[in-house]
């Protein structure tokens, strides 16, 4: 540690304020503040933790005082340190993205801490409870046509197929939002292996085998976003195609008609999108959807489904916490959260707009948050570095075998 007269010689004036002196030991990676002065600004900013009257940093805190705040970083030989030499002692998977997201919520005048410092279970998420009622089919004598290259099935007995249509909004009967024009019922994919398996439809052309195999040709996770659908359907909620909204289903609620009451249409007010475990998606074209969902006023609802990969218990507790990023303090009854007075409400997933991020990956983030009792903060870092945050919570669907999670675009 520099001895307070010698890095006395090192005093820089910000304006009228001191400048934060770092202390930096490359071989211990160390970042630390001594000098009173300094350590007294620190410590009511709430940054880094204190252990015999030295604040020691973590790489983000030390970096953003270097970025922000005119810090200047030097070793025990009294070489300057400047913020590249800093990071580079400290090299991690997406380094900038943490750091510029952590910068992001200290500029909103926010408080980010390290995740192990994680000492208790908080309690602070919640679940968000959804309606629902068992759907009770009747037996038809369903006979249709399946067209595999479209993914379509035809059901051209006007009187069944305009029944199940009213009743129970299985497929398009007639035209969309047009049922006067046609007399054909269409049924889509999931649909079509839904009635197969639970109202007795027959394919004149096809089994039952050949419907999934023409359906895994054209989409890998077919059967993954299919037991989404069952799920929910068997549950008494409708789902249609969420195409328009760049989503893989829309949902109505249980109830729901697509027979016009009076001069207005039921609007669906949630769309689904499928994120398998077993897949990945680039960050832009993942939250694209949510910002398409949150533009047309439609709750984005994700399903991740798929088994969870079986881990031993030793290494779930070596793997604890090592996708999230920050532990994060936000705003109580007007005032900012703290580490000395308040609790946490966050932990934040710091993702970068040109990655790819994996449906396992982000499952884990949100069991790990599920454990701890806090809401999950994703915080995405586009490439101005300005940075997008999308909240995750848990639905439940009462019945249901899986479960589902809200995200919120919101403004911290």
């Amino acid at each position: 540690m520099l001895s307070q007269a010698i890095f006395g010689r090192f005093r820089l004036r910000r304006g009228d304020k001191m400048a934060v002196k770092i202390e930096f030991d490359p071989k211990k990676k160390e970042l630390f503040v001594s000098e009173p002065e300094s350590v007294s600004s620190l410590v009511n900013g709430h940054y880094g933790h204190m252990k015999k009257g030295t604040i020691y940093l973590f790489p983000e805190e030390a970096l953003y005082l270097m970025d922000i705040r005119n810090a200047k970083c030097y070793d025990p030989a009294f070489n300057e340190y400047k913020f590249n030499q800093v990071a580079s002692h400290f090299q991690s998977k997406k380094q900038m993205a943490r750091y510029f997201t952590y910068k992001d919520w200290r500029d909103r005048g926010l408080i980010a801490r390290q995740v192990s410092e994680i000492c208790e279970k908080y309690g602070r998420s919640n679940v968000k409870k959804y309606p629902s009622g068992r759907l009770q089919l009747d037996r038809y004598a369903l006979q249709g046509r399946f067209y595999p290259d479209d993914l379509w099935t035809i059901i051209d007995d006007e009187a069944v197929g305009k029944e199940l249509y009213e009743r129970y909004w299985f497929g398009q009967f007639g035209s969309y939002k047009a049922e006067q024009r046609g007399k054909l019922s269409k049924l889509d994919i999931y649909e079509t292996l839904f009635l197969i398996r639970h109202a007795n439809l027959h394919i004149e052309n096809a089994t039952e085998e050949q419907v999934i195999k023409a359906a895994k040709r054209q989409h890998k996770y077919f059967l993954n976003l299919y037991d989404v659908y069952e799920d929910w359907r068997l549950n008494g909620f409708v789902l249609k195609t969420g195409f328009k909204f760049g989503t893989h289903f829309r949902l109505y609620m249980p109830g729901a008609s697509p027979v016009r009451q009076g001069d207005e249409w039921i609007h669906s007010k949630h769309v689904i999108h499928c994120f398998p475990r077993q897949s990945k998606l680039l960050i832009s074209e993942w939250a694209r959807a949510i910002r398409v969902a949150h533009s047309v006023k439609k709750t984005f609802v994700l399903a991740i489904p798929g088994e969870k990969k079986a881990k031993k218990k030793k290494k779930e507790q070596q793997e604890l916490f090592t996708s999230l990023d920050f532990l994060l303090y936000h705003r109580a009854q007007g005032g900012i959260e703290n580490p000395k007075t308040g609790k946490p409400k966050y932990l934040m997933f710091s993702l970068s707009e040109e990655e790819y991020i994996g449906g396992e990956e982000l499952a884990d983030a949100i069991e790990q948050c599920k454990r701890i009792g806090l809401e999950l903060l994703l915080a995405i870092c586009d490439r101005e570095t300005s940075v997008t945050y999308y909240l995750v919570k848990r639905i439940e669907v009462p019945g249901s075998k899986y479960e589902y999670y809200e995200i919120e675009w919101v403004q911290p």
